[in-house]
């Protein structure tokens, strides 16, 4: 049943987008259909917003639909199922009709090369591909988080000492080599050969490291973590890459990953390693002193500005900050302020559905995307009400930002809130709390700020979210608007609300 209703989705999502031939790429993160589009003019946006399980879009580099958690990683693969069949069912188009595909093509192209030349900044372009590296490997992040969690929990309770240390190994053997992952997808998205890029990450966490001496000091297996995988992998690809233009033909199967291997494997060594580890250190520090220091502030900081880099979706670029800090002391204490703005968005959502009693497409809206933001996932939530109204949006940032000082300022005070692991927010994120003064000063930290994040989003926009033309506007039974009905009137001697609503 659910395979079915997943596939129906998918299937009226595929002619929105302009079919199986103008899809040029599947893929998706953890709440977004991600495709990549031969002409952007063949979608029907409105129609595809109004379809009931779509919360949203975001036309990007790829176009995006927002779907929600879960759904959309069951959505995907019927999508793609028809998506083959789709192109496997299509007749040869010769004569006028390949000339009208190949024309659709060209203008496609024109109009993404437009948008691209708009919004592809260098900046932007640089953090879409460090999110590309980092985004595969947050299941991998979450799962052993969240068992490392649990064996924390075992441990201070002194239960099945037996099987605590099994659990250790299972939470920390992913870290343990995640400079080699990094290493290959890191490659694979700067245009390499993915498996000589995690070879040459792997000499970083390789334990024979410790007998070699750089810039006068030992080396430790390790040093640099992510930030020197990454490094020795692009380094890689630009060697590999040179070689495959100089080395013959005749012999680049023995040269080419001979040279790419030998030449950045000695400068991570003699080099990278070194230099990532002293800003992998810097970061540490930066962090921690800019909590301890000024944690109030810059949890306002923090908390206010998540919600845009969310809805531009540049949130993605931190992750390698916070896989960073995870490697070097157990937990990213970013994570835990940063989250408090999914709590302002929940917060802004409730006002929104107290505010607009007579809107029932808005509402309905409301009731379906937020069990997913009080797990931490704001994008429903963001694309379906907070955005589109406008006002409500910069409200919840305002909830966000009284939720991120709060915890910022028991950091401050000497009460750090940090988590195992990145990827959940909200309540999705209690398993995965860690901290320094004991799981439960950190819970009871932690959860207070939702709190505080809440009762803010919502009463700054319960009372500053909407214009008095807004609730006149927006506060209409749309049902009854759209049988071309008489709706409730706000109030007596209020004139009757316009058929206007926003799009889920």
């Amino acid at each position: 049943m659910a395979d079915s209703k997943n596939r129906a989705t998918a299937a009226a999502i595929l002619p929105l987008v302009g079919g199986a031939s103008n899809i040029t790429s599947v893929a998706h993160c953890m709440t977004r259909l991600r495709l990549g589009l031969a002409d952007r003019a063949l979608v029907d946006e409105d129609a595809l917003k109004a379809l009931p399980d779509v919360m949203g879009v975001v036309d990007d580099e790829t176009y995006q639909i927002v779907l929600g958690p879960g759904k959309v990683a069951r959505v995907t693969p019927e999508f793609e199922t028809l998506v083959e069949e789709g192109k496997a069912a299509a007749p040869a188009a010769p004569g006028p009709h390949a000339v009208t595909a190949d024309e659709l093509a060209a203008q496609g192209a024109e109009l993404r090369a437009a948008r691209k030349a708009k919004n592809a900044t260098p900046f932007k372009l640089f953090l879409r591909r460090i999110a590309n590296i980092f985004v595969p490997l947050i299941p991998a992040l979450i799962g052993c988080g969240i068992i490392a969690g649990i064996n924390g929990l075992l441990i201070n309770l002194h239960w099945l000492p037996g099987v605590t240390p099994a659990l250790a190994a299972i939470a920390s053997g992913f870290m343990a080599l995640i400079a080699v992952f990094v290493g290959h997808h890191t490659a694979k998205e700067f245009g390499g050969t993915p498996i000589l890029g995690g070879a040459v990450a792997a000499i970083i966490v390789y334990a024979g490291v410790a007998n070699i001496e750089a810039f006068g000091q030992k080396l430790s297996p390790g040093q640099g973590g992510v930030l020197g995988a990454l490094g020795a992998a692009v380094l890689a690809t630009y060697i590999e890459k040179w070689c495959r233009k100089w080395v013959p033909e005749a012999v680049d199967v023995l040269v080419t990953p001979t040279l790419t291997v030998l030449v950045s494997g000695l400068v991570t060594i003699f080099g990278l390693m070194f230099v990532a580890g002293e800003i992998s250190t810097g970061i540490g520090t930066a962090a921690n002193w800019l909590l301890d220091n000024t944690g109030a502030f810059a949890g306002l900081v923090l908390g206010g500005l998540f919600l845009p880099l969310v809805m531009l979706g540049l949130h993605q670029a931190l992750i390698p900050i916070h896989t960073t800090l995870i490697e070097q002391q157990g937990y990213t204490v970013l994570l835990p302020v940063l989250a408090m703005a999914g709590a302002g968005q929940v917060g802004c959502a409730i006002a929104v559905f107290k505010r607009l009693k007579h809107n029932k497409s808005i509402r309905k809206t409301i009731k379906s995307a937020l069990p997913a933001g009080f797990l931490g996932v704001g994008e429903p939530l963001i694309y379906g009400v907070s955005l589109p109204l406008g006002r409500p949006f910069i409200t919840a940032c305002v909830g966000g930002a009284a939720g991120g000082a709060f915890v910022g300022f028991f950091s401050m005070i000497g009460d750090k809130v940090g988590s195992t692991a990145i990827g959940p927010s909200g309540w999705a994120l209690f398993p995965l709390l860690d901290g320094n003064k004991g799981l439960g000063t950190t819970v009871a930290i932690y959860g207070a700020g939702l709190l505080v994040g809440y009762i803010v989003g919502f009463v700054a926009t319960y009372f500053f979210g909407f214009s008095k033309q807004m609730l006149v506007d927006l506060n209409v039974d749309t049902q009854e608007a759209a049988a071309g009905g008489s709706p409730e009137p706000l109030a007596p001697n209020e004139p009757t609300p316009s058929k206007v609503t926003a799009s889920a």
